[in-house]
């Protein structure tokens, strides 16, 4: 063989070995099957016209609703991606009289179920799990029946309520009580089911506490690493984390309505149903990332989004950790709302309209809940406002997370 016919065979074999190392199928195996990649779609594009009208739309809101309100917190508003409207009005700390940022970072409340919810779906992208999977495969002690992953999602369990029934059934208030906790005294004291399983819908954070535990039994990561991972890293969501105890002296503080710091209580420690602390700005990326089928497929954003309690007519219903309002023109909207003790959260999504609504705020306000009074900003959703806001309003007292309530009264709700 001759000399030039040596060096071509060496270049062709270098060109083969480097096309077979950077295909896809080798990255995965150098990086590892927990490499996350994604990139941002750049915002859409509005014109000057567009984003005037908007933004005089939502300061009016903002002005009225919010800054007349005493209000103290965030908000945000989009349109294809792109920002129109950004304030942070009042004080992360309202003693040290620290201005709130871009960077302050607020309790989500139940508005973290959504994370959770995704998660869940995520790992059953990944063939972890399977959504019709009994509880009793991860717990085998767990003594309820015929209660699935998919029910838990869709709040059609018939768990009782663990803000309740912890302290009902004799949980010390002086300590702290985690997830685990939680499970243990299902399986300890088995307090009755609210319900039979998947006949109807019913708020409960519970099933939320478990779908946390569910996602580190399945992933063998714990809930902060698999979320930071799979979604806050490759989103560059760089000031969201999952609040544990050890980060109760950096944690934004919140205030009731009139300004009276809230302290921590024994139902702090959880997650899965709260604790993940965000910005406005984080969850706009958030949102985003539910539109391009990078972070989850068309097929897992539809499962997610679809309406799973249908036993009774009306715009209200539930997905996988997302509330929507199903309109009779064909609008819908989807959202969370949150409430743990004074922190108040709203993340609506108008998909069809590609419009997202964000306010967070961390002294006591129920003017946040009327956030989706914005949507006809953008295009005809509802035509009498009065009646479905009262209507919304009612579905968030009954239904969000908070600490001062008085727990329902049901017959036999417990049993030891």
């Amino acid at each position: 063989m001759s000399f030039l016919k040596k060096i071509q065979l060496f270049f062709c074999s270098a060109l083969l070995f480097i096309g077979c190392s950077s295909g896809p199928g080798s990255k995965a195996k150098n990086t590892g099957e927990d490499s996350v990649s994604y990139y941002e779609n750049a915002p859409g594009k509005l014109t000057q016209a567009d984003v005037r009208r908007y933004y005089d739309a939502v300061n009016a809101f903002y002005d009225t609703n919010l800054v007349a309100r005493g209000f103290n917190g965030a908000i945000l508003v989009a349109k294809n991606g792109r920002i129109i409207f950004e304030k942070y009005h009042g004080y992360f700390d309202l003693g040290k009289k620290d201005s709130l940022t871009e960077h302050s970072a607020f309790h989500l409340a139940s508005v973290s179920k959504t994370f959770t919810a995704m998660a869940v779906l995520k790992l059953a992208e990944q063939g972890k799990l399977k959504l019709d999977d009994d509880v009793k495969l991860y717990f085998p002690n767990f003594p309820y029946n015929d209660i699935t992953i998919r029910l838990l999602l869709s709040h059609r369990s018939g768990l009782p309520n663990y803000l309740y029934f912890m302290e009902q059934l004799g949980w010390d208030k002086k300590t702290f009580c985690g997830n685990n906790d939680v499970l243990d005294y299902l399986i300890k004291y088995q307090p009755a089911l609210s319900y039979k399983p998947n006949t109807h819908f019913s708020y409960c954070n519970t099933n939320y506490a478990l779908l946390g535990l569910i996602i580190e039994k399945a992933s063998g990561k714990t809930y902060a690493e698999f979320l930071q991972h799979n979604f806050f890293t490759p989103l560059k969501m760089n000031d969201t984390y999952v609040f544990t105890l050890a980060d109760t002296q950096k944690a934004m503080p919140s205030y009731d309505w009139r300004g009276r710091k809230e302290g921590l209580t024994f139902l702090d420690k959880g997650f899965g149903d709260k604790n993940i602390y965000s910005t406005a700005r984080d969850l706009l990326k958030w949102d985003q990332a539910l539109y391009n089928n990078q972070l989850f497929t068309q097929e897992t954003i539809e499962t997610a989004f679809k309406p799973y309690s249908n036993e009774k007519p009306g715009i209200k219903n539930y997905g996988f950790g997302w509330r929507m309002n199903i309109y009779p023109n064909g609008k819908k909207i989807i959202f969370h709302g949150g409430w743990w003790h004074g922190n108040n959260t709203m993340l609506m999504r108008l998909v069809q309209d590609s419009a997202t609504i964000i306010i967070l705020g961390n002294k006591y306000n129920h003017n946040v809940y009327q956030a989706k009074k914005m949507a006809n900003i953008f295009s005809p959703y509802f035509e009498n406002d009065e009646e479905d806001r009262s209507e919304s309003m009612k579905e968030t007292d009954l239904n969000t997370d908070k600490t001062a309530v008085t727990p329902p009264k049901k017959k036999n709700n417990q049993r030891r």
